[in-house]
């Protein structure tokens, strides 16, 4: 029968609600998204090789028959599946782990493909859990000899099921080639078609990486598309035209304690003038840490509120809405500022309201003006909550996007940058600490405790690479935090990661901002974005697994007070590379030129997050690819 691209995963055999589920974890939900989900890494099992000439530490396929398999306990009391195959030129072992059902299916007699690394096993040659399949004359092998995709998978859902459901679908569904243009062939990237089926079931491996290049281009094309499309329907909606009252801005401006800077300035004058016209402004402000953008989105909201309007700031954590609550209360004490937390009541008649993704469940009448704090910490469909006001719409983001992807990545946005640092903020000296000089570092760090009554943070990276932190995560930096405890006795520390609920997070905050605590050691993951005069030194453990943009975040918030801050990069990585890379972080200050040379070095992953989530969600493509997304954005053009 005809299968539909679009047709829901449950239509295929083998898929039921249990299947469903853990397909759905995996963002499988069609035919399009499985076919879409490709292999991470793979196998290749094509050097298809007789038993008498299988040698130890090659990667081979054989091919024989089942003389015997058994199951045998080891002395821990797992059961082993013991075996052997032959074929016409003699006999292997083969061993498997906890698998007892193989004897009820591999029985004397069977044919079999087995692909794995020969080993040595109970002093004799043998294959230790090989990937295998049974097979007869006219059967075309699926997981064995050949190049073989290994998948991202999850519980309960192997490599080789997933892929045996691809082939499933491959062999019944017919795929349009859409776009094949001349430009794609000038380009000489391959067809739809074609690509899909060889990133599945390459026939070597220079077939994954032309599969690869062209499923990049389509979503890039995809998502150039879906950006058009809402630069579209932005243009066609009525916003809310704010009549702008200089001279209370400008008043506003001059009372305040410090000089804003010509950067500053003159993105407030760009926010303004969008503030005014009928269509809804849609601009991007990026930032580098501590550049001062609140300010900035604050007076933006003075101005909506001079205009009987409201602002809602939504920020991604509750330390940020906290921060951004005690900023804005502070500047305008006449104003009335509610902070909506999971718990708290929403006071609608509020000038200004802060919250997180709690607000994304409430109605409003009267808001005039939004700004979203990393919004690639929400995803791009959030600011929906709001369609019926049509509010305006200024997105900040401090993490220095390199210009190649924002005008590619944002060209439904209008972008504005700061890029100079007010006067009073604080150089911040950053070193790299090889393994043989830690221990002075850490009695450096004492030293400046004790004399200086400083403050220190303590950043440990993820063990798994992720947008949320895991077990292992946390189980790591509880290891690491006990290790510290040792080695810093004398002191006050505190723990923070992802998975401790919200109440204890704020509670080992509140005790680190009121000086309890000498040392904060956390992960990565949570949003340590609050201001701490006092905390001058930020220690970054393993901090060759983190992109330059990430270490140069975590640098950022040290150097907020009038103390010179240290940062110091601690990393048992020697390689030149990885020692090139960090060094770049203690000869510049700038995040912009960061981000551009991690394009270079690492690729955008590292700028814009492990999974890019929110920010495009690319799932095949590379940011750092600009060749390609020069390609994407002229077929766009010519759609």
């Amino acid at each position: 029968f005809n299968m539909l691209i679009t047709d829901s995963i449950s239509t295929l055999p083998f898929v039921g609600p249990n299947y469903e589920k853990k397909l759905e974890k995996l963002g499988i939900l069609t035919i399009s998204d499985l076919l879409h989900h490709i292999p991470h890494r793979y196998l290749d099992f094509s050097k298809i090789t007789k038993i008498s000439d299988l040698k130890i530490g090659e990667v081979v396929t054989t091919i024989g028959t089942i003389t015997f398999l058994r199951n045998q306990p080891t002395k821990s009391g797992r059961l082993m599946q013991i075996g052997q195959i032959e074929d016409d030129t003699g006999k292997i072992s083969v061993a498997w782990f906890s698998q007892p059902f193989l004897t009820r299916m591999l029985f004397p007699g069977t044919k079999i493909a087995v692909s794995g690394e020969l080993s040595w096993f109970n002093k004799n040659p043998a294959f230790f859990s090989p990937q295998y399949e049974k097979i007869d004359d006219n059967h075309e092998t699926v997981h064995t000899g050949k190049i073989v995709g290994v998948y991202p998978a999850t519980s309960g859902l192997s490599s080789k099921w997933l892929k045996a459901r691809i082939k499933y679908v491959l062999d019944r569904i017919e795929i349009e080639n859409k776009l094949d243009d001349s430009a794609l062939k000038t380009n000489k990237l391959l067809a739809f078609s074609k690509a899909i089926r060889k990133i599945h079931f390459p026939e070597n491996m220079d077939d994954t990486v032309k599969a690869r290049e062209r499923l990049a281009f389509n979503e890039f094309v995809d998502l150039l598309t879906k950006t058009k499309e809402r630069k579209k329907k932005l243009i066609k909606k009525k916003g809310i035209s704010l009549k702008i009252d200089d001279s209370n801005i400008k008043n506003f401006i001059n009372n305040l304690d410090f000089k804003l800077t010509n950067s500053q300035d003159k993105v407030i004058d760009e926010i303004v003038e969008d503030l005014s016209k009928k269509t809804p402004m849609n601009r991007l402000l990026q930032g580098d840490v501590g550049s001062g953008k609140t300010i900035v989105s604050a007076i933006a909201a003075y101005a909506t509120y001079l205009n009987g309007y409201q602002t809602i700031f939504l920020a991604p954590t509750q330390i940020l809405a906290n921060q951004h609550y005690e900023s804005l209360t502070s500047l305008f004490p006449n104003l009335s500022i509610s902070l909506v937390t999971a718990n708290s009541k929403l006071i609608t008649n509020s000038n200004i309201i802060i919250g997180t993704h709690a607000l994304l469940t409430k109605t409003f009448e009267k808001v005039g003006l939004l700004v979203i704090d990393e919004q690639h910490k929400f995803g791009v469909k959030q600011i929906n909550f709001l369609q019926k006001t049509n509010p305006h719409v200024l997105t900040m983001t401090a993490t220095p996007i390199p210009r190649t992807i924002a005008q590619t990545l944002f060209s439904d946005m209008d972008l504005s940058v700061i890029d100079e640092l007010p006067k009073n903020r604080q150089k911040i000296k950053t070193w790299l600490v090889p393994n043989e000089k830690r221990d002075n570092a850490y009695e450096w760090i004492k030293k400046q405790v004790s004399d200086y009554k400083s403050q220190v943070f303590i950043i440990c990276p993820l063990v798994e690479e992720s947008e949320s932190e895991t077990l292992k995560d946390v189980k790591s930096v509880k290891k690491e935090f006990a290790s510290l405890q040792t080695i810093f006795k004398n002191l006050r520390l505190g723990l923070l990661h992802g998975k401790l609920k919200e109440k204890e997070k704020n509670e080992v905050l509140n005790k680190f901002k009121n000086g309890e605590l000498d040392i904060l050691v956390s992960t990565p993951v949570v949003e340590v974005g609050i201001d701490i005069p006092n905390a001058t030194m930020m220690i970054i453990e393993g901090s060759d697994r983190f992109g330059l943009a990430q270490l140069h975040q975590l640098r950022g918030r040290v150097g907020r007070g009038t103390k010179e801050s240290y940062c110091l990069l601690f990393t048992e990585n020697d390689s030149m590379k990885a020692t090139n890379r960090l060094t770049a972080l203690t000869k510049t200050s700038s995040g912009f030129e960061l981000a551009e040379l991690d394009l270079k070095l690492r690729g955008a992953g590292d700028i814009l997050g492990t999974k890019q989530s929110g920010f495009g969600n690319l799932k095949i493509a590379d940011w750092s690819d600009t060749k390609l997304i020069k390609l994407a954005s002229e077929a766009v053009a010519n759609l």
